[in-house]
């Protein structure tokens, strides 16, 4: 799928060079594992995971109607100075709650090795996974090799086993009481259950509702000590790194390509519910349309000019305005993008 698909195996390799060593642990016999779960390979690998999941458990939704009706499709998260952490660190608390209207439920453990329970939620999660996997419920986690999510298909009496993006091997163990002590620090285990799937009305007005809240900045996350801007104040954070030079050459890469996928998914998942809800919003939703095609547009150009893995395009002067001026027309159109969102929620209250 476009640029996600070459995207595993060069963040494996780039991630896993810059993460000071974080590694999965050798030894132990496979005693149980799920077969046939994968991860489906996408830039957003939180919902790649979620994904390889829903597919594992036979609930049909399209990538669109997930990324859409979970609200990430409209999310944009920008740490300082454009760090790579942006995509990955932000409150998923009603992201998850979104994601039963479209017919799943996410149980999971999370904690901090700072935490002073910390020991107590790594076994919780070690419980969690085992009677999870027993039960042919699929599960994933954040950090078992480098800081992205992995899906968890079996395990042995020292730890987890997983899959890389890729597919196309499986690795561990992890040994289950290292979870939580890598780079991050943070320790997250789901596991997704099925559920009942919600009227497509009731899907699309909570999505945009909570993609409205969140561009005002109501869902900070208070664990992490950084800040982070999003919606429009996000893009504007982002022009102001590169002008001034203070932009991460890594970070600026992996946003342009985590959000492009993302505003793709907003426009096709536009198009879906506008499919689903019928011809009576339809202007609402074409206006959105136009505006999200725009700012899915600006930002591949970003991705463009500076690729992942990068090579010091963020210091090429003339690259940079270039992408200041793609960022500023995404910001527009953005801006334009939420007011539609606005007028299709308030249509259907």
């Amino acid at each position: 799928m476009r640029k996600s698909v070459q995207f595993n195996k060069v963040i494996l390799i780039t991630i896993v060079l810059l993460s000071l060593g974080v590694g999965n642990s050798i030894g132990g016999t496979m005693k149980k594992k799920i077969e046939d779960l994968r991860q489906k390979p996408m830039w957003v690998s939180h919902l790649g995971c979620t994904k390889g999941c829903l597919e594992y458990l036979g609930i049909d939704v399209s990538d669109a109607w997930l990324f859409g009706g979970t609200g990430h499709a409209f999310i944009i998260n920008i740490s300082e100075p454009v760090g790579p952490c942006g995509p990955t660190s932000w409150n998923t608390e009603k992201f998850f709650k979104l994601g039963e209207n479209i017919g799943y439920t996410i149980e999971g453990v999370h904690g901090f090795k700072s935490d002073s329970d910390f020991a107590e939620r790594q076994k919780e999660a070690w419980a969690q996974i085992r009677q999870a996997i027993d039960k042919e419920l699929p599960c994933y986690g954040w950090e078992l090799e480098y800081p992205d999510f992995f899906v968890i298909y079996g395990y042995d009496d020292k730890g987890y086993f997983f899959l890389d993006p890729q597919c196309d091997s499986g690795k561990g163990p992890k040994l289950w009481e290292e979870l939580g002590k890598g780079n991050t620090g943070k320790l997250e285990v789901y596991t997704v259950k099925p559920g009942k799937v919600a009227d497509p009305v009731k899907t699309v007005k909570e999505a945009f509702k909570f993609a409205l809240e969140y561009a005002e900045g109501r869902y900070k996350p208070t664990w992490i000590d950084m800040k982070f801007y999003s919606g429009l104040a996000g893009f504007d954070h982002w022009i102001e790194m590169i002008k001034a030079g203070k932009a991460d050459g890594f970070g600026v890469a992996y946003n342009a390509a985590v959000w492009h996928e993302c505003r793709i998914f907003a426009v096709e998942f536009l198009k879906e519910a506008k499919g689903r809800i019928g011809n009576k919003h339809s202007p609402l939703f074409k206006e959105a349309i136009k505006h999200y095609e725009v700012v899915a547009q600006d930002l591949n150009k970003v991705s463009e000019l500076f690729p992942f893995p990068p090579k010091g395009e963020i210091k090429d002067t003339t690259r940079c305005k270039v992408v200041i001026e793609c960022l500023k027309e995404a910001r527009e159109a953005e801006k334009r993008g939420l007011e539609s969102l606005k007028k299709i929620v308030q249509t259907l209250e």
